[in-house]
């Protein structure tokens, strides 16, 4: 079984994105790591090269601001880096966004379980979002959000770019 892990950032610095953190939080269990890097003016792409690993590979575009109403431009810069994944399953993490090292074996087993049940199109992981600092919780927002889907090419980020859907019948995952 191999596993991609996959994302996409824009000035990172600019906006003290924990880049770095979700990344590297992935990388215990990914054989490769895609980061699709826009194009920034703030040292984004020469922060994601200092990411000590030969599993990280970079991918860089400019984004098309015409896609930006209703958040549509993450999507399509999530598919970006989705279209270079080469693993079995691929796993999903943005850029403010970590993996807890508690719950890589988890994920793991998951995967293994379902590595040949092609019904499971993806992983639905629990979620937790804070507000300002590390003690507050946010409890209005979804709790569970797929973040490893099955790589067969019949999967794609959607809307906002928070969860996926099947591209031919556009069934949210």
């Amino acid at each position: 079984m191999k596993v991609s892990g996959f994302t996409f950032i824009r000035n990172a610095v600019r906006y003290d994105f924990p880049v770095i953190e979700a990344i590297t939080s992935t990388l215990p269990i990914v054989d490769e790591f895609i980061v699709n890097v826009g194009k920034s003016d703030d040292g984004t792409l020469e922060l994601i090269r200092s990411i000590p690993s030969d599993k990280v590979r970079i991918v860089e575009s400019v984004w098309d601001e015409s896609l930006k109403k209703d958040g549509l431009i993450y999507s399509q810069q999530t598919n970006i880096a989705l279209a270079q994944c080469t693993g079995d399953w691929a796993l999903y993490v943005q850029g403010d966004e970590v993996i807890h090292e508690q719950d890589l074996p988890a994920m793991v087993r998951a995967m293994k379980a379902n590595l040949d049940n092609r019904t499971v199109k993806g992983l639905l992981c629990r979620y937790l979002h804070f507000m300002g600092d590390y003690w507050s919780l946010n409890p209005w927002f979804y709790h569970r959000a797929v973040r490893v889907i099955r790589n067969d090419g019949e999967i794609e980020s959607c809307g906002d770019a928070v969860g996926f859907h099947v591209k031919a019948t556009r069934q949210y995952l």
